[in-house]
């Protein structure tokens, strides 16, 4: 049986969505200090109680976005393993899919990169994520499967090429170079790649 939405469902969904999407763009614009939820809420038309419907605080709302683009991450990866031929194929295009994601999400660069880089996935000291961002698993996951199939190098063990592959957003991130950021990114991981296949 097929379950439509009643008038208030899709109000709720309707407004969460528009929270959001006014954040994301006012942390892009003034950045996650400046932003207060009275401004999102400004933004989105809403008051300021309607906020608390859905998220307990601004670093609720982050944890959201931060949930959200690994979620986007993790189904990218999905569809591609049925669609590229080799490992390499899909490193690449989740590397440059994660870059691109970023590069239109920079404010929560620095949060994805603390997630990634803890066990914890620690955003604030006072804020944590329950559940693991599905991403190092991802990237092991990848690099493992080339390396028992012949594709990467095996004596380099994966964790350390994931790091590396990690490391490339942050670069990229701090660099002072006259390259855009996807740019950065590009050259960085064609260098990588280039380490890594076996010829």
């Amino acid at each position: 049986m097929e379950h439509t939405l009643s008038k208030r469902e899709a109000k709720k969904i309707k407004s969460k969505k528009n929270i959001i999407q006014s954040a994301i763009v006012l942390f892009a614009q003034k950045g996650l200090k400046d932003t207060s939820i009275a401004d999102i809420m400004q933004k989105a038309n809403l008051g300021i109680g309607t906020f608390y419907n859905y998220f307990q605080s601004k670093d609720d709302l982050l944890r959201s976005l931060l949930i959200q683009l690994a979620m986007d991450i993790r189904q990218h990866y999905l569809e591609s393993i049925n669609k590229e031929k080799t490992q390499a194929q899909v490193l690449e295009g989740l590397v440059l899919y994660t870059a691109n994601l970023l590069d239109q999400n920079r404010f929560i660069l620095p949060l994805f990169m603390r997630a990634v880089d803890r066990s914890a996935l620690t955003i604030q000291p006072h804020v944590s994520i329950k559940k693991p961002l599905p991403f190092k698993d991802i990237f092991d996951e990848i690099i493992k499967t080339g390396q028992d199939n012949g594709e990467f190098r095996s004596d380099i063990p994966a964790e350390i090429i994931t790091e590396m592959f990690h490391s490339l957003f942050q670069s990229a991130s701090f660099s002072s170079l006259p390259l855009k950021y996807q740019e950065n990114i590009r050259y960085k991981l064609n260098l990588v790649l280039s380490g890594i296949i076996l010829k």
